[in-house]
């Protein structure tokens, strides 16, 4: 592939991705008539999703485990119901948006070298789709809610158990459908690690707009269906028994962190970081109390911002509380919580000499560039306010 090619028109597009994007499913529905049912009604999220997707290949180009990611990516497409028709029709749609998009910067060349990136792609996608189906592995598990408690407002705990065995690494993440939003499909950290009777929890937190939470929040019941993908992530244990190890979790980052906790063993040498915006959104505090108890050598500071204060004082007083401990080389350190709490506390991390350090690395739902008036006028996106208590990208 040609990488620089491929780059430089790439970046010609992403000024103008709204547009390109919206253009693409144009395209694809009105050449594929069929294929819009297999879409949500609403497409806002999934053209940030899809042009989110395609920025992470196009900068990962030499990486080599891109091959794996795409697999993965393959794999987790199947909820999707993709056919290699499907894939084959994506691709026209694609090239044919970027031709649009790219204007005067689109040439022979670059269409070529598009498809041969598309093939690639597509190619690395359906291996890992066909190697999950001979596996054995369905296409989603069936499950049940046994349990919804709702935690505050736009908070719920959610316990399920899947029709047929589900396996997975505490810390992971899973793609949640309900009947209630057809076809949506938003990811959920698992929040505890395995238990004998096979059921997993889920921390929902509410977003203003967003169809699913508040129905998996405020209507979800228990007895009702959900459809659960296969795991994915990336934040799982590395530490060897008894080695230290930090947690940092903010908002329902907590989740995963809690799940890691669940499973290190009653000997460990832990630190946990307990983040929240304000007392009453330090919903996890029984939970580490109760996992004190079991881990002696676990030590937990939770951190919120002052009463009252008119801003969120939260991260700073994070940053504060680490830089007055010790031991970062030898410490494994696992970051969960919202998008801003990794880009503030990761290079904190660095400087202090933390080298083991390990989070999600799931791309962005909406890339950070520069917009043209045009694509103001087409699609003006909505602000993304700073937020503490926000759902990272993995628990969607």
């Amino acid at each position: 592939m040609d990488a620089q090619l491929l780059r430089s028109t790439f970046a010609v597009v992403e000024r103008r991705a709204e547009h390109a994007v919206a253009f693409f499913y144009s395209h694809l529905f009105w050449h594929n008539p069929g294929v819009r049912e297999l879409f949500p009604e609403d497409l806002g999220a999934q053209r940030d999703r899809l042009f989110a997707a395609l920025t992470h290949v196009v900068t990962q180009l030499e990486d080599p485990g891109l091959p794996e990611y795409l697999a993965h990516l393959g794999r987790d497409h199947r909820k999707f119901l993709a056919s290699p028709a499907l894939y084959a029709a994506v691709g026209t749609s694609l090239t044919a948006a970027f031709a649009h998009a790219a204007g005067a910067a689109w040439s022979v060349e670059a269409e070529k070298a598009w498809t041969e990136a598309y093939g690639y792609v597509a190619e690395f996608m359906l291996r890992g789709a066909e190697e999950a189906a001979a596996d054995g592995e369905p296409a989603w598990w069936d499950a049940v809610v046994v349990r919804h408690e709702r935690l505050g407002e736009d908070l719920a705990v959610l316990t399920l158990k899947p029709r047929s065995p589900f396996a997975y690494r505490p810390g992971q993440y899973v793609s949640v459908s309900s009947l209630r939003v057809p076809r949506v499909w938003r990811t959920y950290s698992l929040a505890n690690a395995l238990r004998t009777d096979g059921t997993v929890d889920l921390h929902v937190s509410r977003i203003p707009g967003g169809a699913m939470s508040t129905a998996l929040v405020d209507a979800l019941r228990v007895g009702e269906p959900l459809r659960l993908s296969a795991p994915g992530g990336t934040l799982t244990s590395r530490t060897a028994p008894g080695d230290p190890r930090t947690y940092i979790a903010a908002g329902t980052g907590w989740a995963p962190v809690k799940a890691l906790l669940e499973d290190a063993g009653s000997d460990a040498e832990a630190r946990l970081f307990l983040v929240a915006r304000s007392r009453e959104y330090l919903y996890g505090r029984k939970d580490a109390e109760r996992l004190r108890e079991r881990i002696p050598g676990l030590k937990i500071t939770y951190i919120t911002s002052a009463p009252e204060h008119p801003r969120d004082q939260a991260t700073e007083r994070l940053l504060r509380a680490l830089a007055s401990c010790g031991n970062w080389p030898r410490h494994d350190v696992y970051v969960a919580g919202p998008p801003e709490l990794l880009t503030e506390t990761l290079p904190a991390l660095h400087d202090l000499g933390a080298s083991s350090i390990h989070h999600d690395r799931v791309p962005p739902t909406r890339p950070d560039r520069p917009l043209g008036p045009g694509d103001w006028f087409l699609s003006r996106p909505s602000p993304h306010w700073h937020n503490p208590a926000a759902r990272s990208p993995q628990e969607r």
